[in-house]
């Protein structure tokens, strides 16, 4: 069994003295791991750091197997990324969400297209944190879709109404309008509205955390608490710097 991809790294773990497991989000390939001979030595341990991304060959005897890789450095982001604390906790966030939903070898390449257009949006010259902390909830939202636990958002779930639409049902993951919700306020989550019009909403602190609350009360509850996991700690850590 073998394929060649191009991915994203998720994670590296040392294996041995030298050695690496890898984990990738690979464009046709979708989340995969494999050994790599000598990752955690000089020559390999910089390609092999999370964002970069590589030119992956992958071989296995027998497919269920973890496999090996061995893989090329096409780009690393982290020279623009490295002296921002802001960005590298954004970076470990979105590649621990990739890593912590997606499953083992299905190909979602939505995902992984996101992914590369989140780091790409790391590295520009500007940015904020709310505005990375927006595209991270509108990933998470897309992962939900992908999973097959989309939210309804464009229909309120109450009256039918199609506009003013800012909350959504914790139960059905339908979206509710200003009328219909206020009196159960208290009990629905903020929709944030970029997650309804990405190119026009709203993205600032305030949206994006509640568009971060919204997408992992979900993601907690169909997929986090399923795998025994929980919320990644680099996800928990990036929304509590952008609250403080």
């Amino acid at each position: 069994m073998e394929w060649t991809d191009e991915g994203i790294v998720l994670s590296v773990n040392r294996f041995g003295e030298n050695d690496a497991v890898l984990e990738v989000m690979s464009r046709a390939h979708g989340r995969a791991r494999g050994f790599v001979k000598g990752g955690m030595g000089r020559r390999n341990k910089a390609n092999l750091q999370p964002g970069n991304m590589l030119s992956l060959t992958w071989r296995s005897r027998i497919e269920a197997n973890l496999g090996r890789f061995q893989l090329e450095l096409i780009h690393s982001p982290l020279g623009n990324l490295i002296s921002d604390g802001r960005r590298m906790s954004a970076l470990a966030a979105v590649t621990a969400v990739v890593a912590s939903t997606m499953p083992e070898r299905e190909s979602h390449q939505g995902v992984y297209q996101a992914l590369q257009g989140y780091v790409s949006l790391l590295e520009a010259e500007e940015g904020t944190s709310a505005h990375w902390a927006a595209a991270l909830a509108q990933i998470e939202h897309g992962i939900l879709n992908e999973l097959g636990y989309g939210l309804d958002l464009t229909t309120c779930a109450a009256t039918g109404r199609q506009d003013d639409l800012i909350y959504v049902s914790p139960k059905s993951g339908c979206a509710v309008s200003s009328e219909a919700g206020a009196p159960y306020k208290d009990k629905l989550l903020a929709l944030p509205s970029f997650l309804i019009n990405a190119d026009e909403g709203e993205r600032s602190m305030r949206s994006a955390i509640q568009g971060l609350k919204l997408t992992g009360y979900f993601l907690e509850r169909n997929v986090w608490i399923v795998a025994g996991n929980g919320q990644p700690d680099a996800r928990e850590r990036f929304v509590s710097s952008i609250q403080r």
